[in-house]
């Protein structure tokens, strides 16, 4: 499928608790069977917010070790990523202990360059040789500081691997989260370019997603100009057509066969 997006990763439960409904997966062995489920469906990579007992997010190797050895051990064999931000730790010298704290190591993981701390944040990730989704957030409220933070930082960290890597996967891509489609993008119609702020990167190098109302937009968008997308439950709680999603499996084989309409 030459120049379509492509589904690269689902989102197994965000900031989603059981209070937003059946579909969402909230113990480790839901989460476990939901991540195999969507995976078979064509998710290739797993995203997952790891939660102690009382449901609040955290970065704790005691917290994060388990998820992580649980999706494993259920036979996920795609790369698993976690988020390391705010919503999971506050303060940012507790942020970057706990990511030099874990003893079992996911494949990726999500630092939000707004963020204080980031790039100290997702260069020690590097160092333990965890690959980094950067986000950075476009339209919306949001402004170009996010994404020229992270532009400046991708250029001092030159040879860490941006784009092309072994087996074809860069150890930094860059995360947007579309708030709303970009003004240039809905001017050109359906044209293949990413969004002004993105480009000079290489599409495969770039990761579009939304939340809630822009989670479709986004996928469409990424369809369009050949960069990877995002779904599940921890993103959008509705098919394309409104109804409800029963399952992040569901949303993955809605996703896969939206790509392939604007593939």
């Amino acid at each position: 499928m030459s120049g379509a997006g492509r589904l690269a990763v689902v989102s197994l439960n965000g900031s989603r608790s059981a209070a937003d409904g059946p579909a969402v997966p909230v113990s480790p062995e839901d989460l476990a069977r939901s991540a195999v489920r969507a995976v078979a469906a064509g998710a290739g990579e797993v995203l997952v917010h790891p939660r102690a007992p009382c449901g609040r997010e955290s970065l704790s190797p005691r917290v994060v070790g388990p998820v992580l050895e649980v999706l494993r051990g259920a036979g996920v064999g795609v790369p698993l990523t976690v988020p390391a931000s705010i919503g999971a730790e506050p303060d940012p010298a507790e942020r970057l202990a706990r990511v030099r704290a874990w003893t079992v190591l996911p494949d990726r993981a999500v630092v939000r360059f707004a963020e204080p701390g980031a790039a100290e944040l997702a260069r020690a990730l590097l160092e333990r040789g965890v690959a980094v989704d950067a986000v950075v957030a476009l339209g919306g409220a949001a402004g170009p500081q996010a994404l020229e933070r992270l532009r400046a930082w991708l250029v001092r960290e030159q040879g860490r691997g941006l784009g092309g890597g072994p087996g074809g996967v860069g150890r930094v891509r860059v995360a947007a989260e579309v708030a709303e489609e970009p003004p240039d993008v809905r001017a050109a119609g359906a044209g293949p370019a990413l969004p002004a702020g993105l480009r000079g990167l290489a599409p495969e190098a770039v990761l579009l997603f939304g939340c809630d109302g822009a989670s479709w937009p986004a996928l469409r968008l990424a369809g369009r100009c050949g960069a990877a997308a995002r779904t599940g439950v921890g993103d959008v709680l509705h098919l394309p057509d409104g109804r409800p999603a029963r399952s992040n499996a569901e949303l993955v084989t809605a996703a896969g066969e939206l790509l392939l309409r604007q593939g």
